[in-house]
Formats: C-alpha cells, sequence, structure tokens
C-alpha cells in the first residue's frame, strides 16, 4: 500500500491507537505490534514477499551472533562472505540477472555470433535494494566490532522490517535503530506535531509538486524527438523537481511516521538544490545511501589504495558512483548516471588537499550570495538528471545535442504556468527553512496561530486539489 493511498490512510491510524493506547506498557509489546503491522504492510503487496526478507533477517541474525562467538580471523571472514553473498546473491537474481544475461548475450553478436538465451519472468521484491543494505550494513558493523550483535530476533526482526523505511528508505543503521527498540517509547505531543507537519510537506511534495511535474515530464520525454530544445530543457529541469519532490517526499513522510511511533531516524535530505558544488551535493542527496556507500564501499578502497594517492582516491570514488548507478537499476543509461557523477569528483579531487570528497563541511546554510554557485550546481545536477531519467543513453545524447543547437532560445511549447508557480512557492519555503531538517519544520513557530492554521489548511486543500495526478513512488522500481 501506498502511503498516498486509501488503504494506508485506513491502516495507519488504526496501527497509531492501538501502538499507543493497547500496546504500550512494555516496548517488547510494542515490537510484537510493529513486527506485526509490518509484516502485514509488506504481505499487502504480495505474500511471497515476506519469505525473502524472513530469509535475510535470520540469516543474517544468526550470523551477527556468530561473528561474535570467535575471534578466528578465518572463521570471521568465511561467516562475513556467507552474509555478503546471500544479500549481494539474492538481490543480484531478482534485480540484475536479467541484465546480465541480455550483456552476455550482446556480447556474443559484437563478434557476429548470435546465442539464445531464456529469460526469467522475474517479480523484483519491493524494496529489497533498501532492507539489504540494512542487513548487510549490520554483519559489516559487528565484524570491524562497531557494534554489538542483539541476542533478541524480535528486536532485529522489527528493525528490518520496520514498515515506513521498507519500501524506500531511508537506510536506517541498526547503531541508531537497535537501542530505540531496546526502550519503551514514550508519547511526546511536541514531536508528534513535528511529525505530523513534516507528513503532510512530504504528502505536498509527492502529490502537488511531483505528480503534477510528471504529467508533463512523462509528455516531454515519450515525445522527445517532436519537440523544440526549449521544451526539453523545461522537461529537464521539471524532472529534477519531480524526482526530488518524490523522493524526498517519501522520505519527509518516513520520517514523519517514525516519528510518530516514537522513533527518530535519519534525515535523507537536507535541501540538496540548493548545495554549492559537487562535494556538498553529495552530502545533502540521499543521505543515507551515499553514507552507506561512504563507509562500506568508498572508504576500504580509499583506504587499501592510499599509497596511490589522489589516483586511488578517485578510482575508489569512481568505482563508489558506478556502484551507486548500477544499485538504482540493471540499465546502461544508470551506469553512466554513476559514471557522470564520478567523473564530477575529478576536479574537486585535482584541486583540494582533502583526503575524501565525501568529508564537505555543510554546517553553514548556503546565502543569497552564493546564488551563482547554486545555480550552476543545479544546472549539473539538471544534466545528470538527464542520463538518469531517459529510457536509453541513445535518447540522452540525442537530447542533449537537440538542447545545445543555435535554437535554444525557442520559447517552449508546452507551458505548465500554475505547476510554475506552484514551483517557486514550494522552492522559497525550502529557502526559508533550510536551516532545518525540512521546509516547514520551524518557519511556521513565528507566524500567528490563524496564519498557521490556515496554511495547513491551504496545504490539505492542495493536496486534495491537485493531488489527482496520482504517480507511484519513483524509487519503488529501485
Amino acid at each position: 500500500m501506498l502511503f498516498n493511498s486509501l488503504e494506508f490512510a485506513l491502516f495507519f491510524p488504526l496501527v497509531f491507537v492501538f501502538y499507543w493506547l493497547v500496546f504500550n506498557r512494555k516496548y517488547t509489546y510494542q515490537n510484537v505490534f510493529l513486527l506485526a503491522s509490518s509484516c502485514f504492510f509488506y504481505g499487502w503487496w504480495d505474500v511471497q514477499f515476506l519469505l525473502l526478507i524472513a530469509l535475510n533477517t535470520t540469516v543474517d541474525f544468526f550470523i551477527g551472533l556468530a561473528l561474535n562467538s570467535t575471534k578466528k580471523e578465518g572463521k570471521r571472514t568465511a561467516l562475513l562472505l556467507v552474509s555478503i553473498c546471500i544479500n549481494i546473491g539474492l538481490l543480484g537474481f531478482f534485480k540484475y540477472y536479467n541484465f546480465f544475461i541480455d550483456a552476455f548475450v550482446q556480447s556474443f553478436e559484437l563478434f557476429g555470433k548470435s546465442i539464445s538465451v531464456n529469460r526469467l519472468n522475474i517479480l523484483l521484491p519491493v524494496g529489497i535494494s533498501f532492507y539489504t543494505f540494512q542487513t548487510l550494513s549490520y554483519t559489516l558493523d559487528i565484524y570491524f566490532e562497531k557494534i554489538e550483535p542483539t541476542p533478541n530476533y524480535l528486536k532485529y526482526a522489527s528493525f528490518v522490517s520496520f514498515f515506513p523505511l521498507l519500501l524506500a528508505g531511508p537506510i536506517e543503521r541498526a547503531s541508531n535503530m537497535l537501542p530505540q527498540l531496546g526502550r519503551k517509547r514514550e508519547f511526546e505531543y511536541g514531536k508528534m506535531v513535528v511529525a505530523s507537519r513534516q507528513i503532510l510537506w512530504g504528502l505536498f511534495k509527492k502529490m502537488v509538486i511531483a505528480d503534477n511535474a510528471a504529467v508533463f515530464v512523462n509528455d516531454i520525454f515519450q515525445n522527445y524527438e517532436t519537440y523544440n530544445s526549449a521544451t526539453l530543457l523545461l522537461g529537464v529541469i521539471l524532472f529534477a523537481f519531480q524526482v526530488y519532490g518524490d523522493f524526498s517526499g517519501y522520505s519527509d513522510i518516513a520520517v514523519g511516521i517514525a516519528g510518530l511511533l516514537g522513533f527518530e531516524v535519519t534525515q535523507n535530505f537536507r535541501f540538496p538544490y540548493f548545495s554549492r558544488s559537487i562535494g556538498e551535493l553529495w552530502k545533502r542527496w540521499h543521505i543515507s545511501l551515499t553514507t552507506w556507500l561512504n563507509d562500506y564501499v568508498f572508504t576500504p578502497l580509499a583506504f587499501s589504495w592510499r599509497s596511490a594517492g589522489k589516483k586511488g582516491t578517485f578510482l575508489a570514488v569512481f568505482i563508489t558512483f558506478l556502484i551507486s548507478g548500477f544499485w538504482h537499476g540493471a540499465e546502461w543509461h544508470y551506469v553512466a548516471w554513476g559514471a557522470f557523477w564520478g567523473f564530477s569528483f575529478l576536479p574537486i579531487l585535482v584541486k583540494s588537499s582533502v583526503k575524501s570528497p565525501f568529508s564537505v563541511n555543510i554546517s553553514e546554510p548556503p546565502q543569497l550570495k552564493d546564488i551563482h554557485r547554486i545555480v550552476f550546481t543545479f544546472g549539473w545536477i539538471c544534466l545528470g538528471g538527464l542520463l538518469f531519467r531517459a529510457d536509453s543513453l541513445d535518447q540522452a545524447f540525442y537530447m542533449i545535442y537537440k538542447m545545445v543547437n543555435p535554437h535554444f532560445w525557442d520559447l517552449p511549447e508546452v507551458r505548465p504556468f500554475e505547476l510554475i508557480g506552484l514551483v517557486i512557492g514550494f522552492v522559497w519555503l525550502e529557502w526559508k527553512g533550510r536551516s532545518d531538517n525540512f521546509g516547514i519544520e520551524n518557519i511556521l513557530n513565528f507566524w500567528p496561530k490563524w496564519l498557521r492554521w490556515s496554511f495547513y489548511y491551504m496545504l490539505i486543500v492542495s493536496i486534495f486539489w491537485w493531488g489527482a495526478n496520482s504517480q507511484e513512488f519513483i524509487y519503488f522500481q529501485f
């Protein structure tokens, strides 16, 4: 069930009421109810999916205990490899089997040979990319002795299957969630208000900004050969707002729902479109994935190749982003998207003396004086977004070629003035709240009560008014 569906609108209020009024005596009762609710939520998509997540959960739970019970390095390494092989093996089979089969066939065709290999009709389990990284980080952290494994299967299963984060993240760490699952959650009215506000803002991002942008983006990208340069540029810019509104909107809803259940989880976005550099962008965009790749891919590679200096660092960055692109989907344009961002870090590494391009300090919020750097970075985001959204590399290169031709200054043939007005208002509110966790977290506190509630009602009305063009969350396909 989708967060913006009628089914979820019926499901979650029941969970909320029973969680706080019936199962609130002990944290064990809360965990049992959370696990049952998560199983119902995930089984709603397909009951068979529950078997797969149960397998991941059980394997890594017992491997975690085994890792902690032995000090023999050979045995610990073997246990870790078992965890990696099972997690990545299952993810690879369900998500990448047909991709590798097609690549295998095409490699023979390059040499004039034709072979026939049957593709499989595989249903991709929803959320598998997210919970696989979540369980894998658990065994990796135990192996590197960053955390102690939990002997409580209920706690661990509740962590892996926690339904607000299950389908599209944020990718939470056991070091943050397990301690919270090991104590009773208390109802705090102030935190509930903030969480509700974040859910409302997330729904606005998704249903008003992203879903309405999707209508124009889909049309422009499907008919890219017939539209002029300015229209294609408009489509690329609108896609940037579509994917941000869609994914950060989902993350806001997920974090808000977790907050209503008494949990504090990772904020996945921190106003990435106000970034002043490429390095800063990747400290603000999909933070849970970026930090995961930094900790478990980039850092080990950079350490192994430290003797190669900046060349080793760049190679580690490049491989990290290739993996990021491939994680997003089994298509060559996703791989190209990853390579694009890997190469984008090259000037940073050449000019900078820092050891890691992911160590950019973002404690100081952007100011109006930074507008030229923000605009340039946003333009680079849009270029990368074109590779991400295009159905193929041929389409992406054709659109880039067409956008830079001499007729660039023609007026767009598609003119969504109403949507552009909504986007401008949305950007203004995000800018005002750029020092917080989400756009309207605190700025409304300075408004008179009548104005604040009027704004809430306006958001709700806009969600119902412009929310008719419902689209599936983009990251469900990953």
